[in-house]
């Protein structure tokens, strides 16, 4: 008789938390070589450029893993400023900090005022798969796609969910899409998994 191969029992790690990197009124990215100016001119201590609104300080004080990152968040959401982006970049800050329910918290939160907000769907959908609920997982990656469908790592990690629900051929088509949507260096990420998933489905398929 033929032994079935069965979906490896370990499989890789799915892809980390995805942070809202844009304000409203667009990216911070032109301003981190100011900030990077004033931090070398004062050490630790620097100050925030004044042009920016709250979000987008808090935003900036957390690409520079600055402590004062998850305060500056809260101003933002006592401004009302991208308040939905400021919930969800809190939720990833509290759960890297062991705090699970109150990042449960903050997406949920920010879904409540953008029920289409793409990066709290994905993030979410990463609590309910470490809380190993794949049925809530899946329903909030498919959700993230729904809205942001060039999204690739919500079909990494789907792909993943579908490999342990044992639904084989739909694992494999959100592993292919993600190959197609990134680089091949980051698509080696799923060739090994793909190759296995396959000679499973062939392995079924034989008996």
């Amino acid at each position: 008789m033929t032994k079935i191969l069965q979906f490896v029992p370990k499989p890789p790690a799915k892809l980390d938390f995805e942070k809202v990197k844009k304000s409203r009124k667009g990216s911070v990215e032109e301003t981190k070589d100011q900030l990077s100016l004033f931090a070398q001119a004062m050490g630790r201590v620097y100050q925030l450029p004044s042009n920016l609104s709250p979000f987008e300080q808090a935003l900036l004080l957390d690409e520079k893993d600055d402590q004062r990152a998850a305060e500056a968040y809260w101003k933002a959401i006592s401004a009302d400023d991208s308040t939905a982006d400021a919930y969800c970049n809190l939720g990833i800050l509290e759960h890297r900090a062991g705090r699970t329910t109150k990042a449960f918290d903050c997406f949920t939160q920010a879904l409540k005022l953008d029920p289409r907000h793409p990066e709290s769907h994905y993030n979410l959908a990463n609590l309910y798969f470490e809380a190993g609920d794949l049925r809530l997982a899946a329903a909030h990656y498919e959700m993230a796609l729904e809205v942001a469908p060039e999204f690739p790592n919500v079909y990494f990690n789907l792909g993943l969910v579908h490999a342990l629900q044992e639904n084989y051929p739909r694992a494999i088509e959100s592993l292919e899409k993600y190959k197609e949507l990134v680089s091949p260096e980051e698509g080696k990420k799923a060739v090994e998994l793909l190759s296995t998933l396959k000679r499973t489905i062939s392995a079924s398929q034989s008996q």
